[in-house]
């Protein structure tokens, strides 16, 4: 590649850049055609994709499959509340956000045979979430519970069901113990699609295992962010010894 074609396509980056970032193409706005775009500045689609990829690595642009390049909006972080679900009450009530939910049933593989403590092959109730802001996806988590103790109604208009599946919370019955696991990983390929990411996006996997009081595990949730968009607080509860006070 010969550097006046390498400076081309930085040229035309810094062109949509300034225009996005001075409103003149407004968060949310579909970018003219690939094939436009290369035709106005005069440069082979390949060139023009060059610029393009530019900005969806810094976050400027995302491509939508078969719909086209747009402006992101801009990104809100969410908090996820370690224990308690993915979003706070206030945000997760915010009327911008929205979650769209899938149910299904799965036989349990060899992973989800060690998370769940059951045979192999053992009916599991999935529910695949997908928590979005303004259409953006910023959220995503796999829940599963032993079929017979999946809740009725989780996709009814039940508030109290409705509340738990918009903040990624614990859907099952009330758990004794909540044990979380969390670290910074690459996205799977389904992550990825799903969320809208590179595969150079590190996301903050959460594995999340809920137990009843006979250590029986109740709930297992596979949780993942972008990195970019989510803070975590878990907070340590300090419990008393009889005959401790608080000072």
């Amino acid at each position: 590649m010969t550097e006046s074609v390498t400076r081309r396509h930085h040229d035309i980056a810094d062109d949509l850049r300034h225009q996005i970032t001075t409103g003149g193409i407004q968060p949310g706005e579909r970018l003219p055609s690939e094939a436009g775009l290369a035709s106005r500045y005069k440069v082979s689609t390949v060139t023009l994709r060059r610029a393009l990829a530019v900005l969806q690595g810094e976050g400027l642009v995302e491509k939508i499959h078969g719909k086209g390049n747009f402006v992101r909006r801009p990104r809100r972080k969410i908090m996820y509340v370690g224990g308690w679900g993915t979003l706070d009450p206030w945000t997760a009530a915010e009327p911008t956000v929205r979650v769209t939910v899938r149910s299904t049933t799965v036989t349990a593989s060899v992973h989800l045979t060690t998370l769940l403590k059951v045979p192999t092959g053992s009916p599991l109730a999935e529910y695949s979430c997908l928590s979005l802001e303004q259409g953006s996806p910023h959220g995503l988590a796999r829940i599963y519970i032993p079929r017979d103790l999946a809740p009725a109604g989780v996709l009814d208009d039940d508030s109290a069901r409705r509340d738990a599946v918009t903040r990624f919370a614990v859907l099952g019955p009330s758990p004794v113990t909540v044990r979380e696991t969390v670290c910074a990983r690459s996205p799977t390929p389904d992550e990825a699609s799903a969320l809208r990411i590179g595969s150079t996006t590190a996301v903050l996997a959460i594995t999340r295992i809920a137990t009843d009081s006979t250590g029986r595990v109740i709930e297992a949730a596979l949780l993942a962010f972008p990195g970019d968009r989510v803070d975590a607080v878990f907070t340590a509860h300090h419990v008393l010894e009889e005959g401790q006070t608080e000072g």
